[in-house]
């Protein structure tokens, strides 16, 4: 498709932003218009998170845009859980994670997208692709609830599986340095937070229990005046006397929510192609999700410019992300039903259970008792670690010394 197209993109998140900053720096002569119903900088949730192997692909796909959302993001390298009472564990240098607003990454992608000549409209509400008659491709973006896939849900195959968990997505003024968990035991089960830092003054908490905790401690009848006040006694300790912030404008109940996980059987009918959410979700555990939605946006667009018909560029884009993305949708479901299944492990000792919070993704946790997997992926470590060594001295290197000739 090397020739000037005209785009509709429907939903301004990541994917769809993304999308027209990147066809737009391919050919500037595109005619691309985002579509957000929303006004501009209303964006629901807090932070997100995103890790250092995307850094690589943003910069290589448009600089610009990667050097204000790195300069906007805060970082971390260490992880820390407190389990109950017993004293806190900690790790450090393990995997680096980034967190950015939402809204500051929205603003940074919509600030980038205009200065190439994207046309971006808000509140503007689409419904029906007959609306943008004139596109010659029409990108859904608009989420997991997306109304263009709907009306055609059976040509798309759309399947959603639903979470046990009950959870809810939180900010605070508590500046989380490290990545933190908090696992609170209370006379109904546990419950626990999983906290980050996005900016300078403000944190994600997102909350998760099982159902029967949550409608123990009396969640599901709460307004959220008073779901806050009780989140906020049961993780005093790690929010150090912060609040804990709601939807800014809520008069009603807590929106406690089940995850849902989302599939789709095809992600394109005729000139209306799927990204984003809108396509696939991920649980929230293994925060890919906007990963997720830019990577799609550049495989999206490499397609349209090295296939000469439409048709053939979006079956090799769904071929390609499909293949890309099933193992991050593996180990977020292995991390999903771990955390449904954490009493199989929220009694062993705090660091045992932190390594195998660590290991969450393996297919072969679920099947070994807890313990024994511990201990085996212990001697696993020694032995790589021997071997390691073995290595260095045959090479004549010492890990404790310089190298001997």
């Amino acid at each position: 498709m090397g020739v000037r197209v005209k785009v509709a993109c429907v939903g301004g998140g990541p994917a769809s932003l993304y999308f027209s900053i990147l066809m737009k720096r391919v050919d500037p002569s595109h005619d691309i218009t985002v579509y957000e119903r929303n006004p501009a900088g209303a964006t629901d949730g807090w932070g997100v998170t995103y890790w250092d192997d995307l850094l690589y692909d943003l910069h290589r796909a448009d600089a610009e845009s990667a050097e204000a959302i790195i300069a906007n993001s805060v970082r971390w390298d260490s992880w820390v859980a407190h389990v109950g009472d017993s004293e806190p564990v900690t790790v450090d240098h393990w995997d680096e994670g980034f967190g950015i607003g939402r809204r500051e990454l929205m603003g940074i992608l919509s600030d980038r997208a205009r200065s190439l000549g994207v046309h971006i409209e808000f509140e503007r509400e689409i419904t029906d692709e007959a609306e943008l008659a004139g596109a010659d491709l029409v990108v859904a973006g608009d989420g997991i609830n997306s109304v263009l896939r709907e009306r055609h849900s059976d040509h798309f195959g759309t399947e959603v599986a639903v979470g046990r968990n009950m959870y809810i997505w939180l900010g605070t003024t508590r500046v989380f340095g490290p990545f933190t968990f908090a696992f609170t035991e209370t006379a109904y089960g546990w419950i626990w937070c999983y906290g980050y830092g996005y900016g300078k003054t403000n944190s994600t908490c997102v909350i998760e229990c099982s159902p029967e905790t949550w409608k123990g401690l009396g969640f599901d009848e709460a307004s959220e005046a008073d779901c806050l006040t009780m989140l906020e006694k049961l993780f005093a300790d790690v929010l150090d006397g912060h609040p804990l912030i709601g939807r800014a404008h809520s008069g009603g109940s807590a929106r406690w929510l089940n995850f849902r996980t989302l599939t789709n059987r095809t992600w394109s009918r005729g000139n209306l192609v799927l990204v984003g959410d809108a396509a696939h979700t991920t649980h929230f555990s293994i925060g890919a999700g906007t990963a997720l939605a830019l990577g799609d946006a550049a495989i999206l667009t490499a397609a349209l410019h090295e296939k000469p018909d439409l048709e053939t560029a979006l079956a090799r884009y769904e071929r390609a992300r499909k293949s890309a993305i099933r193992p991050t949708q593996r180990s977020a479901r292995y991390s999903a039903q771990w955390y449904e299944n954490l009493p199989r492990y929220v009694g062993l000792p705090p660091a045992h259970m932190f390594t195998l919070l660590s290991q969450r993704h393996s297919r072969l946790l679920p099947h070994v008792p807890p313990r024994l997997y511990y201990r085996i992926d212990k001697a696993v470590e020694r032995l790589i670690l021997g071997v390691s060594r073995a290595a260095a001295r045959m090479r004549g290197h010492d890990d404790e010394g310089p190298p001997t000739n």
